[in-house]
């Protein structure tokens, strides 16, 4: 059997914190957990022709990351300006616009799409039309959909939203999001579940992911529930978290392992990751076997 491939779209950014700066952007993180679990992926994005795209640049292929990026010599690269709650919960200023908003479509990525395996990318890359443009055209040649709801005010609307859903395989929210969505929808929906199956009926995905923080996340896998209920770890920050919890379930779905071993791996690299600084961090397999045990 071929190895799976993916190919992540979207924004490639620095995570601007008060002391350093750190790599990000959440296809980005994605694309990086992907590749360090043996998922062979192709991050689509664009830099500006500056010193910090040339950073990404060095740093993506520092990391046998495959890359398809435009250098974009009017917009400069993007910038995220990140703050830490008592709690460690990030929130985040995004600077627009900056050559990630303005991915122009070639058939180099229309044949990197239709090969993979899956397409992955999130809600923040459509508030441009170029980008969004772009990733309308991939959608269509893509084999299996995956849609990261990345809620980022003022970037978004909730008729983009719907349409992506529609047009997706897989679908991960946390639960903050699945709430504000089915709200904005019309739903009268109370529980999680209620909220997940309105969404399915919806727009007729039938794979729905909900994160919930410490608390674990629910998987409704064609028409069953698998459920995780956390794990123990002292947070550090929480950036990239989810990203890492995506790429990990992704990988099980990929590589055919059951729903419910995908989910518990997916939330012990989670947890492992909010348990260090910064976006991407080094997680091995021991760590995970030591906290799932």
């Amino acid at each position: 059997m071929k190895p799976p491939k993916a190919v992540c779209f979207g924004e490639v950014l620095w995570d601007i914190f008060p002391e350093e700066k750190k790599i990000g952007g959440a296809p980005l993180n994605v694309a990086l957990r992907l590749q360090r679990l043996g998922i062979a992926t192709t991050m689509i994005s664009a830099v500006g022709h500056d010193t910090l795209g040339r950073s990404i640049l060095d740093l993506l292929k520092r990391h046998d990351l495959g890359t398809n990026i435009q250098e974009n010599h009017t917009l400069s690269t993007g910038t995220v300006r990140v703050t830490l709650d008592t709690e460690k919960n990030a929130s985040y200023e995004i600077v627009a616009p900056v050559a990630w908003d303005a991915i122009a479509l070639t058939d180099a990525m229309l044949e990197l799409v239709k090969r993979a395996d899956c397409l992955v990318f999130g809600s923040l890359i459509m508030r441009n039309t170029v980008s969004s443009n772009t990733l309308k055209a991939l959608i269509n040649k893509a084999n299996f959909k995956v849609f990261d709801v990345n809620l980022r005010p003022p970037h978004y609307s909730y008729e983009v939203i719907e349409r992506l859903m529609h047009a997706s395989d897989l679908i991960k929210f946390n639960e903050e999001e699945l709430y504000e969505i089915t709200q904005a929808l019309g739903a009268d929906a109370k529980t999680l579940e209620e909220q997940v199956r309105y969404i399915s009926k919806r727009t007729n995905s039938h794979q729905i992911c909900v994160t919930k923080g410490a608390k674990g996340a629910v998987l409704f896998h064609n028409n069953q529930w698998f459920y995780n209920q956390g794990y123990v770890v002292k947070a550090t920050d929480t950036v990239g978290a989810g990203d890492s919890f995506l790429a990990t379930l992704l990988s099980g779905i990929l590589q055919k392992k059951p729903a419910q071993v995908a989910l518990d791996y997916a939330c012990a690299m989670g947890a492992l990751v909010a348990s260090k600084a910064g976006a991407n961090p080094e997680v091995t397999d021991h760590e995970l076997e030591m906290l799932m045990n």
